[in-house]
């Protein structure tokens, strides 16, 4: 008898009610990037148990972990804590393709000291939408590893125990405050957004700008964090509230989420790796014509 696919998506009512049964003794979910979702109205503070210190000094780990670029977060404690926390015997890695270059030498690392199975997850990764934990299932997995976006999807309605790392990379703050002060002038009104990768960054940035500028915004369209965009989600922002957006991140394909939900805003992108501003336009009138033409066919 096939298995009932479970829903993504649960009201209110119904995930507090998941979260409270598995409380009492339920499976645990993992949330990623030392994120804790509580059920109920109220939220009281949780105190949070830390990595094992035979994890966090363990020698030939950090020795391995040496593969990968100092600068990219991926969280390798954590995640060989939560599996073995876990009690996981097959663990999928789900990554974005920006960050598929890494795959092989985190399975090796995984593999190695978390003493597991690990399966590559090969599929196109399009969005914090796409965690594959009915696949990961299928092919086995009891451990779904989910790199580079954000607990859009809850945990608690995953069919596998998840683990979100959001990949934090660090960025060249020093060069990206003062490329926008070289290029704005300090009555500007900014708003800053990125990808999860440079909000951390992004944090920071705002914190040394707010000194020059006018006025410096992180805009939230929730449930993402301040800031945050994603290729399918952005926030619309009261043109009179501001007078430039800078995105900070590599490609197009946030930024038009950006643009297409504020089309009266001037869009700058910041490439934190080529470290040049960049004016981008969108033609919005096109976008609409090829949409209303693909109404009428």
């Amino acid at each position: 008898e096939s298995e009932q696919r479970p829903r993504k998506f649960l009201g209110r009512r119904r995930a507090e009610a998941t979260r409270a049964e598995r409380e009492s003794g339920g499976q645990d979910g993992l949330a990623g990037s030392d994120s804790v979702t509580q059920s109920g109205k109220s939220r009281s503070s949780k105190i949070l148990p830390t990595i094992p210190q035979d994890i966090l000094e363990n020698k030939a780990l950090n020795d391995d972990i040496k593969a990968l670029p100092a600068h990219y977060n991926f969280e390798i404690h954590k995640t060989i804590w939560r599996i073995k926390q876990a009690h996981a015997k097959v663990v999928a890695l789900q990554l974005p393709e920006g960050l598929q270059l890494f795959a092989c030498t985190l399975a090796d690392v995984i593999e190695t000291h978390a003493n597991v199975e690990v399966v590559i997850l090969g599929d196109v990764t399009y969005g914090a939408c796409c965690v594959d934990d009915l696949n990961a299932r299928a092919l086995g997995a009891d451990f779904l590893v989910h790199y580079g976006h954000s607990c859009l999807v809850p945990i608690d309605c995953c069919a596998i125990p998840v683990l979100y790392v959001f990949v934090d990379i660090r960025i060249d703050l020093e060069n990206l405050v003062a490329s926008l002060r070289a290029a704005f002038a300090p009555e500007t009104r900014l708003i800053l957004v990125s990808t999860v990768q440079f909000v951390a960054s992004l944090h920071a940035a705002r914190e040394e700008l707010q000194a020059y500028f006018k006025e410096v915004t992180l805009p939230q369209a929730r449930p993402l964090s301040k800031g945050e965009v994603l290729g399918c989600t952005a926030p619309s922002v009261d043109p009179a509230s501001a007078d430039v957006a800078i995105y900070v991140g590599d490609g197009r394909f946030h930024l038009e989420a950006l643009m297409i939900a504020n089309p009266e805003l001037p869009a700058y992108r910041f490439d934190p790796y080529n470290k040049v501003l960049s004016f981008e336009g969108y033609d919005h009138q096109q976008m609409r014509g090829n949409r209303r033409g693909g109404r009428a066919t």
